[in-house]
């Protein structure tokens, strides 16, 4: 090693091993106190206080000490056992409250040279200050450091965090051979692919835009429904820019003490600026983001919350840093950090449409092994779905072929797999009654007859008996042939009266009514009630809004915001919607009533028929 490696590289003295040193002291006091006072202690017997006089009268006992409130004296080794003249035996005894004990020592006999019993009495004595303040302070305060200290670096590695890292920053550093996803990674969102990719051509061509005078958006808000992407998305743009890639939740900032919250805020822009150009990704910034409006209040959270806004006013566009965030409740966001200068730009992730769930099944059946799959058929089955619940139908569609020990999944396998997703798996020990699985068959039929003769109704594609393990023992299946974006008054009504074909069934077969009709319900009335409140599609209230909704991409609750009087007259319209949907479900059951027998009887054969077989057996096609 030369001189300068030596400079560089100076060897390293052995530090002082506190935590051993300490446990060393420690244990050497124990011994000293509790252990090496009894090693060598003789052999003590315990014996009365008469006996002991009578031995002192008797001239036997040679030597006599007084500690506290005992008496220890020991005998001439005449009188012992010759087995017991190797070791020296001390006899003890209370002491009493003897007044002439001292005069009989000093008259008593005793085998000794001189004649004389030789006795002391020892004086307790206090340990002194030194060693009372290491046995009483720094022993105790010792162990219980360790202990904490131990209990923290256990916690530490459960949790993944420093125990000690007050107001330090835990987020991951994405290197650029970490951030493997890219765009071709993303599907079904073409627009907002095309928004930002204005953003990774400002940080792979900065001065294109310098050049102008243009400035990078500051912030990227993305916001849609649960499962579009938004984190997918947001790892792309990394993956694409090839920089740094810093990623932490909103939640995280949210501490228990005050200010730790906006410290890690102030650690993660530093960072940031440090290794610009580069990308910071918030996710559910809404965490943080609230609006404040003065009824609540959270000190922490506030704080927080403007420390970022100052971050965000503090750092120059120029330089290439970019926060993307993403949150599915934009409504409750903070006006100043929608504000222009802060995230300029907001990126819509909706659900996607059919060409868009097309784009996304082929992405995830890469990642599988598969035959040729109708993509137009799943992608309508599909409607409504996010891209990761798609993702979720593809791997359940590959778990149900390795559990029929198949090689790749089939179309089957992922319609199959669409229908445990939506309504669970099939509950085969599920033990029904001939009379009830009877009164279901006709229920379902009930559905698929009502669908079938209504015109601007989707076609039945499979109706079913078997139960599933979401609660439903049945169910008919309608796919439409096409998306659809608009939908009429008359596809609404035609919708409900779908939903009551079921119970039509019931009552006009069987005379009867069941709780099976408990879901066709819930829904019937929730699409007469928007059609009233939200759509405007009531003569009564003509285009005036009766409802608000709320959290539009989580719970879509709702809430009126009308009269308890027209509130009222809400309630006697919606029940009429459903009534007179009701009645022309019982006038079309009525009419093909022979048809409900022959297909009912098909399907309790069978248990599941295609589409295609009730449109053959409700047709004459033989």
């Amino acid at each position: 090693m030369n001189n300068k490696q030596i400079k560089d590289n100076p060897p390293q003295r052995p530090g002082i091993n506190w935590r051993s040193f300490f446990w060393t002291i420690a244990l050497l006091l124990v011994l000293n106190s509790l252990v090496f006072p009894y090693l060598f202690k003789p052999q003590i017997v315990s014996t009365t206080y008469s006996d002991f006089l009578d031995k002192v009268d008797s001239g036997l006992v040679t030597k006599v000490n007084i500690e506290g409130s005992k008496v220890f004296f020991t005998i001439s080794n005449d009188t012992l056992d010759k087995k017991d003249e190797q070791e020296e035996i001390v006899y003890e005894t209370g002491k009493m409250n003897d007044v002439n004990l001292v005069d009989r020592l000093l008259v008593a006999d005793s085998p000794n040279k001189n004649g004389k019993i030789e006795f002391t009495e020892i004086i307790p004595r206090e340990n002194s200050p030194i060693l009372n303040f290491l046995l009483y302070w720094i022993l105790p305060g010792a162990i219980f450091f360790f202990i904490w200290r131990s209990a923290m670096k256990s916690m530490r590695g459960r949790m993944g965090g420093n125990y000690m890292s007050f107001g330090q920053n835990k987020e991951k550093i994405y290197a650029e051979n970490e951030v493997k996803t890219t765009f071709a990674d993303v599907a079904g969102q073409e627009e907002a692919k095309e928004s930002l990719n204005e953003i990774i051509d400002f940080l792979h061509n900065p001065k294109k835009y310098t050049e102008i005078g243009a400035a990078l958006p500051k912030g990227v808000l993305l916001v849609g429904p649960p499962g579009t992407g938004k984190t997918l998305i947001a790892r792309a743009v990394a993956g694409e820019s090839k920089v740094p890639f810093f990623a932490i939740s909103g939640a995280e900032f949210v501490q228990m003490f005050v200010g730790m919250g906006a410290a890690k805020v102030r650690d993660l822009f530093e960072q940031a600026n440090k290794k610009a150009p580069c990308i910071i990704f918030i996710d559910e910034i809404d965490a943080i983001g609230k609006r404040r409006d003065g009824m609540t209040t959270n000190d922490e959270r506030e704080q927080t919350l403007n420390q970022l806004l100052t971050e965000m006013d503090g750092f120059d566009g120029k330089e290439g840093v970019v926060i993307l965030a993403a949150t599915n409740r934009p409504e409750t966001l903070d006006k100043a950090l929608l504000r222009p200068g802060r995230f300029d730009r907001r990126v819509q992730m909706e659900l996607p449409d059919l060409e868009g769930r097309k784009a996304i099944l082929q992405v995830h059946l890469r990642k599988v092994r598969h035959e040729e799959i109708d993509l137009d058929l799943i992608a309508r089955a599909t409607s409504g779905a996010s891209g990761a619940e798609i993702a979720n139908i593809v791997n359940e569609a590959a778990l149900r072929a390795v559990r029929n020990n198949c090689k790749s999944i089939t179309t089957n396998d992922l319609e199959e797999s669409i229908e445990t997703v939506i309504a669970g798996a099939k509950r085969k020990g599920k033990v029904i009654s001939d009379n009830e699985k009877r009164i279901i068959a006709y229920h379902e039929i009930g559905h698929a007859i009502v669908a079938a003769m209504q015109t601007h109704s989707a076609p039945v594609h499979k109706i079913t008996i078997i139960p599933r393990t979401s609660g439903a023992l049945g169910y008919t299946m309608q796919i439409d042939e096409g998306e659809r974006n608009l939908l009429t008054k008359e596809d609404l009504h035609n919708r409900i009266t779908t939903l009551t074909g079921g119970r039509a069934a019931e009552e006009v077969i069987f005379n009867k009514i069941t709780t099976g009709a408990s879901n066709d319900i819930e829904q019937a009335t929730r699409i007469a009630r928007a059609m009233v409140t939200r759509y405007g599609m009531s003569e009564e209230f003509d285009m005036v809004a009766l409802e608000t909704i709320n959290n539009p991409y989580l719970s879509s609750d709702t809430s009126l915001s009308c009269s308890p009087e027209t509130a009222a007259k809400i309630d006697d319209v919606v029940f009429d919607i459903v009534k007179k949907a009701h009645e022309k479900a019982k006038n079309i059951i009525r009419e093909n009533e022979s048809k409900m027998h022959e297909l009912s009887e098909y399907l309790l054969k069978k248990e599941t028929i295609t589409g295609e077989e009730f449109m053959n057996i409700l047709e004459d096609k033989n």
